[in-house]
């Protein structure tokens, strides 16, 4: 029982969206209309409201932290409760139960989770995103590595093995839903960041 109420708990908390959310409260349009029509940060920093772009990353990353850390703190060393936590939370902004199941991509949320399984598989994740995207510009393609990189940053850092498996499982998901923008990729047709033309 115990399982099933912090599992479902998290995935109502993952499903949530910030990007819905904080448009309303600014008085946008809502971001599933507009550009990649993805409910996340980088398609709300299209409206040109950096402060709800801002908000809405701080807040979809703070609920996959908030998740875990509840998870840590109310069942200490049960590794694979907080596992699956981690997991129901992220599969909450993915296929959130207040869209119709049509969430983001998962990028802010992934790395509050990280960051409260382990800081520095978090802040390693982070520093490789960034690196990235003030290389290249394109938040999809610093995503993308980021994700690829996670679970190796996970085994360098020996965290439990079942906090890997969920590092695993969310970079895949995370990979997966970021399959458009490979073919933008491939194709040369990806947008940049802070362009409010192409998707991303």
């Amino acid at each position: 029982m115990t399982i099933l109420i912090f599992v479902a708990g998290a995935y109502l908390l993952g499903s949530v969206s910030f990007a819905v959310l904080m448009s309303k409260v600014f008085g946008l349009a809502d971001p599933r209309t507009y550009g990649s029509g993805n409910p996340g940060a980088t398609n709300v920093l299209r409206s040109g409201k950096k402060l709800a772009a801002a908000l809405t990353l701080l807040g979809d990353a703070a609920k996959g932290w908030v998740a875990v850390w509840l998870a840590l703190h109310f069942a200490p060393g049960d590794v694979v409760l907080v596992a699956v936590v981690a997991l129901a939370v992220f599969l909450g902004h993915l296929f959130p139960v207040f869209l119709r199941f049509k969430g983001g991509k998962g990028v802010a949320t992934a790395l509050g989770v990280l960051l409260a399984l382990n800081a520095w598989l978090g802040l390693a994740a982070l520093a490789t995103w960034l690196l990235v995207a003030l290389l290249f510009r394109t938040s999809s393609l610093a995503a993308l590595l980021a994700a690829a990189f996670v679970p190796i940053y996970a085994m360098l850092l020996a965290i439990p093995y079942e906090y890997i498996a969920a590092a695993l499982a969310m970079s895949l998901l995370l990979i997966w839903r970021h399959k458009s923008n490979i073919v933008n990729l491939l194709a040369g047709k990806e947008g940049r960041i802070g362009d409010k033309s192409k998707p991303q």
